[in-house]
């Protein structure tokens, strides 16, 4: 089993004027720890706490991430797929591969929080038409990765000529993980186009997964193929108190199938906390 840290929370010490110097920092103790990978949230507003407290926009964060690391994977977890148009979305994810040197992720979901959409004049259709939206932008994000010009035209989408130069690093193309456990249509996406699925670590998590295989025996697609994920505290205690449990339930997860565990580790800015992990959870869980 692996570890993701996910950023999520940016209200540290100093505010904004050093919120860079400390992301610099923690994105780098984080990399040089061995986190598998970084992830931020899509979002404007702020959805722990209230909506005023700090929030980044989540590519241009991931850019500067980027720049501070060199060996861990970097995404959203996820874009709300109404937030910017494929096209853009393809191009910002290409971007982020080619800068890291193949490090990018494509991580997507349908989107849900109205109240920011609102606030920010973002687009937010019904659900259902968020759903379609999703599986064009899938469609369009492939095609683009794959260097496929073809002109696309669908319900919600036309592109008439899907150019993306340079194209990804990462081959055959970034991977794709798709968030969230809806069971008629998420996990069925997952099944078809997805690399990679990101549930939660609650008790349902094994029907989730039951009924991702039945989706995978119905598109024809190898189950174990398809990396599962799941969003978890990792908060290891001030002084590691809390070890002996995470480790537990980390083993846990590994024995349903689930190969990396991402979460928030509150007060990430004295690094503390990341040196717990370090020490003494990612070596407990590496065979896993």
């Amino acid at each position: 089993m692996k570890l993701g840290l996910h950023i999520a929370d940016f209200t540290w010490p100093g505010g904004a004027p050093r919120i860079g110097s400390v992301l610099a920092d923690v994105a780098s103790a984080a990399d040089e720890a061995g986190f598998d990978r970084i992830s931020v949230m899509d979002h404007l507003w702020q959805i722990f706490g209230t909506p005023e407290g700090e929030m980044l926009e989540a590519y241009t964060a991931l850019g500067f991430i980027a720049a501070h690391t060199q060996r861990a994977k970097l995404f959203t977890l996820v874009t709300g797929v109404v937030y910017r148009s494929p096209g853009l979305l393809a191009k910002a994810v290409t971007t982020l591969d080619v800068l890291s040197g193949g490090r990018a992720m494509l991580g997507i979901g349908a989107a849900w929080n109205e109240e920011e959409s609102k606030g920010l004049d973002l687009f937010f259709p019904s659900t259902a038409e968020r759903f379609e939206r999703l599986e064009e932008a899938l469609q369009i994000c492939l095609q683009m990765f794959h260097g496929d010009e073809t002109r696309y035209q669908g319900k919600h989408y036309q592109l008439d000529r899907l150019l993306n130069s340079p194209l990804p690093l990462t081959r055959p193309h970034p991977p794709i993980l798709i968030g969230g456990g809806g069971e008629k249509k998420t996990l069925r996406f997952v099944a078809k186009y997805a690399d990679a699925c990101n549930l939660f670590n609650s008790p349902d998590l094994p029907h989730k997964l039951d009924v991702l295989r039945q989706h995978c025996e119905a598109e024809g697609r190898d189950y174990n193929a398809i990396e599962k994920t799941v969003t978890t505290s990792l908060d290891p205690g001030e002084d590691g108190e809390n070890v002996e449990t995470l480790v537990a339930d980390l083993t846990r997860l590994a024995g349903h199938g689930i190969t990396v565990a991402s979460g928030m580790v509150r007060g990430l800015a004295d690094l503390k906390k990341l040196e717990i992990l370090r020490d003494d959870v990612i070596p407990a869980i590496e065979a896993l």
